[in-house]
């Protein structure tokens, strides 16, 4: 049996599922330190205690009765640990969950008054809504399947040559020159190339580049660790010729194409290619801070991850032969980070660095959208005068450890910042270099979450937040009509 009929066969089974008991698989992504975690826990918490979401349209139209969570459906897939992520948001004192480095799942079930008279008669007034959280290293593996060993190490190689990812391929480069891609395969080789290949990706991760991950498992290797689909690295072929059999070039790339079969072509077919719904998280502005060499990585990751997606508007016969996502959202994380003038701005930046993903999942028939997104809200606003002027801030509890104009904070004092303002211009972002970005940056403070709201009646505590129930609403609310 083909993979082809498999997946049909299954989309079949999920599609009479679906009539009786309405599902929708939302797949939730986001790049590195983009707040995924805490966008889940949020979402799902606001939903279960009634939390302030006038712009979420069942709700705010009195239609949602309740929501709660259920057994998920998936007995091989973790569960998201919302209870414990929950209780260190809500914590005294509060802090920010540890984030998740593997795919797990939660079935969030909503009950709500149907509009329409046929799903009334038939009573369809529960809609299931089955969370997939997975890494932000996974999905830019993606692209791998539509990439040879050549192609793949190419790409990678002009990438590690650009400015400000030279000096952390160093070691890396220099221990390439030493080998010869066309001698006999040595493990001992393999492995000296591999470590030396991880430690330049962990470099650019650390660094708050999120674009030069793939292949994601070598920053978070699991079971996997050691196995010689985790062995290998990018080479550099001299001329054009044909690497012989048995050489170490043949040996990096069959464990390349391994990695693809095993690891990525696995994930793509049993849990990215059955989403519904789709939202990615991005850290745009640890980018902004890097400069024009950051935010070209940062448009070609988004490119390639839509590249990847299989939008569209869904029918019942698409939704036999193959699922398509018809929703998509781009979320710029931490806007609690700006002032609210600086929003747009936000949303505009993302949403030309996305311009090309955006015009073909909109050519294919999916609805597209970005926002500015703080799914906690750690900052209020306020002004201040600086010099005589008055300076729109955000005010916080910086985290204990950081470091703000020489001072030192301990995680339980109040501290207002002045965060600078983004571009209008967003062409002059494509050509401002590091010193220039190091100049001009927004002052990017780590907050610790908000202490839990006093409430004087017996209604749970709530988490504050920035545009979760847009969000939302592009997400769910056409399903809970």
């Amino acid at each position: 049996m083909t993979s082809v009929t498999a997946e049909a066969l299954r989309n079949v089974g999920a599609f009479v599922h679906d009539v009786v008991r309405p599902t929708v698989r939302l797949g939730v992504t986001g790049l590195s330190r983009a707040g995924k975690t805490v966008f889940i826990t949020a979402l799902i918490h606001n939903l279960l205690v009634g939390g302030r979401l006038p712009f979420f349209d069942p709700q705010a139209q009195g239609r949602l009765r309740r929501a709660y969570l259920e057994p998920q459906p998936d007995d091989d897939v973790p569960r998201f640990d919302y209870e414990r992520h929950l209780a260190d948001l809500l914590g005294d004192p509060p802090c920010w969950p540890q984030s998740t480095r593997r795919l797990s799942q939660l079935r969030l079930t909503l009950e709500f008054e149907p509009q329409g008279f046929l799903d009334r008669t038939l009573g369809r007034d529960k809609l299931h809504v089955d969370i997939v959280d997975y890494p932000g290293e996974w999905l830019l593996d993606l692209p791998l399947l539509n990439q040879s060993f050549t192609e793949w190490s190419e790409q990678e190689f002009t990438m590690s040559r650009d400015a400000n990812r030279k000096g952390m391929a160093v070691e890396w480069h220099k221990l390439l020159a030493e080998l010869d891609p066309l001698s006999e395969a040595d493990e001992e080789d393999a492995k000296r190339a591999s470590t030396a290949f991880t430690t330049y990706l962990r470099k650019c991760r650390e660094k708050g580049d999120t674009a030069v991950v793939p292949p994601g498992r070598f920053l978070m290797p699991g079971e996997l660790e050691g196995s010689p689909a985790l062995t290998f690295s990018p080479l550099d072929l001299p001329g054009n010729g044909n690497p012989p059999r048995g050489s170490l070039w043949a040996m990096m790339e069959r464990r390349y194409e391994a990695y693809k079969t095993h690891v990525v072509k696995p994930f793509f077919r049993d849990h990215f290619a059955r989403l519904d719904r789709q939202i990615v998280l991005v850290d745009a502005l640890s980018a902004l801070n890097g400069g024009a060499d950051c935010l070209r990585d940062l448009e070609r990751a988004l490119t390639d991850i839509l590249k990847c997606f299989r939008p569209g508007a869904n029918s019942w016969l698409s939704s036999v032969l193959y699922r398509r996502i018809d929703r998509i959202v781009f979320a710029a994380t931490k806007a609690d980070h700006l002032h609210h003038t600086s929003h747009d701005r936000l949303e505009n930046i993302v949403k030309h660095l996305a311009q090309n993903a955006i015009e073909h999942a909109d050519f294919a028939g999916a609805e597209v959208e970005v926002v500015a997104l703080a799914a906690v809200r750690a900052t209020r606003e306020g002004t201040a005068q600086v010099q005589g002027e008055t300076l729109p801030c955000i005010f916080g509890y910086p985290l204990t450890g950081e470091k703000i104009d020489g001072k030192t904070f301990d995680g339980t004092q109040e501290y207002g910042i002045f965060p600078g303002d983004l571009p209008e211009e967003i062409d002059a972002l494509k050509t401002l270099s590091q010193k220039q970005a190091l100049e001009n940056q927004i002052k990017v403070v780590r907050f610790r979450p908000p202490d839990r709201p006093r409430n004087d009646t017996n209604r749970p505590a709530t988490l504050p937040h920035i545009r979760l129930d847009r969000v939302l609403n592009h997400l769910l609310g056409d399903r809970l009509k």
